[in-house]
């Protein structure tokens, strides 16, 4: 029977990032180093330093062995969950069934352009038949 692997989101990991409570994220594996903080040849301030993102390259960077590779096997709690996030579904929304709306609230909102303009020209034609 295969063993259920774990899946731990970057946020979930980076969560865990005190000397009681350290993960670090190696070539998409996860690892709870709480235990060996103490033990770690370059100190437990460089594990701490690589919680909260992915600590491979600093990992490669420094060389470490076959046998600390095979060490840190004991550690593995389970592997990084590389999906992305869901993209939330859209509304789709037509704009000509909003088009009456809008120029009912607009004329609503601004009656009173139309009937200056209508008035002016009463008045201007008014003024222009007297002057005939």
């Amino acid at each position: 029977m295969p063993t259920l692997t774990k899946l731990y989101t970057m946020e979930e990991a980076s969560e865990h990032n005190t000397a009681e409570d350290c993960w670090v994220v190696i070539d998409g594996k996860v690892y709870d180093v709480s235990s060996y903080l103490d033990e770690h040849p370059g100190g437990d301030d460089v594990l701490i330093r690589a919680t909260g993102k992915d600590a491979t390259d600093e990992f490669e960077d420094a060389g470490h062995s076959k046998d600390a590779r095979e060490q840190m096997e004991q550690f593995c709690i389970g592997e990084l969950d590389v999906a992305p996030p869901p993209i939330p579904e859209l509304e789709i929304v037509s704009k000509k069934k909003d088009l009456p709306q809008k120029v009912l609230n607009f004329t609503k909102q601004y009656w009173f352009v139309p009937v200056a303009v209508v008035g002016i020209s009463v008045v201007l034609g008014i003024l222009f038949q007297r002057k005939k």
